[in-house]
Formats: structure tokens, sequence, C-alpha cells
């Protein structure tokens, strides 16, 4: 028997004042963009906003649904967009933010389970890593650099081949 490790490291500032230009950026956007969330069940509004590799920028927020568990998550509308209107073109980073409108929007939040996957997918697809920036409205902001750090032991494209 051999008893392995996995470690996750990332950055982790005081508040987005803290981060560089670009990243303070996409996260004001992706604070911004959560009011477009329809989210009237779980009033915990959710929005992405990235920088492509080519430049362009896209956003997405989470989309309930009465018939529940149907809604999506900001980033797989974030990353179904991008694939539609840029085809074949990596994430370069993408911030993530949310607005809990009966509690407090104080510190990060990582993406789910099934966003994890999609994430990592996406970066197997393009080719390209994704740094994820992730912070609440206000308070402390996580930066990891690579999505494939949230999926340790994760299934992927290679396991179905």
């Amino acid at each position: 028997m051999q008893k392995e490790e996995i470690r996750l490291h990332f950055l982790t500032f005081e508040s987005i004042d803290e981060l560089n230009t670009e990243d303070a950026f996409l996260l004001r956007e992706a604070q911004l963009v959560t009011q477009f969330a329809y989210a009237p069940y779980s009033h915990f509004q959710v929005g992405a906003f990235a920088r492509l590799n080519n430049g362009m920028t896209v956003s997405g927020t989470n989309q309930e649904n009465a018939s529940f568990p149907a809604g999506i998550c900001a980033e797989r509308t974030l990353m179904s967009a991008a694939s539609v209107l840029f085809p074949g073109v990596g994430i370069q980073s993408i911030a993530i933010s949310y607005d809990h409108l009966h509690g407090k929007s104080n510190h990060p939040i990582s993406p789910c389970g099934i966003c994890r996957q999609s994430l990592v997918e996406f970066e197997q697809r393009t080719g390209m890593p994704i740094r994820i920036i992730m912070g609440g409205l206000q308070g402390k902001v996580h930066v990891i650099e690579d999505a494939i750090h949230l999926l340790p032991l994760g299934f992927n494209a290679s396991d179905v081949r």
C-alpha cells in the first residue's frame, strides 16, 4: 500500500482592491451581472464573467426553474454562450461572484461539482487552462490558476474512450 496526497494551492487576497487590474475588472463585472440571474427560489444570484483567449468577454448567470433541478449554473451558462459565440476558443480567466439576497455575500464560493466537471472538460477540449477568480460582493478573493485543481481524481473524456 502507498499513501498518496492531493493538495490544492490557491492565492487569497483580502479584497478586490489587491487584485491586478484585469482580475479586478473581471470580478467587478461578475458582481454586476449577478443582478441578471433568475433565482426566485434560492434567492442566491450567481454571476460569471470571463475573458476568452481571443480577448473577447462573455458573461453568464444562474437560471433556476420551478422544475428543480432543471436550472443551470452561471458557469455553465457562460461556457455554453462562449461555445456558440466563439467555437473552439479557450477561456483565459473566469470570475465568479454571488449575491445572497437573504444573507451575506462576503466570502468566496467555488463552483459546484457539475460546474467543476464542465470547466475541466472545457479546458481539455480547448487545450487551455482556465484561471478561476472567486469572490462575493465584499471580502476575500481566491484565485486558482487552473480549473483542474478543483477536481482531483476527476472523471474525464479519456475514461470513456
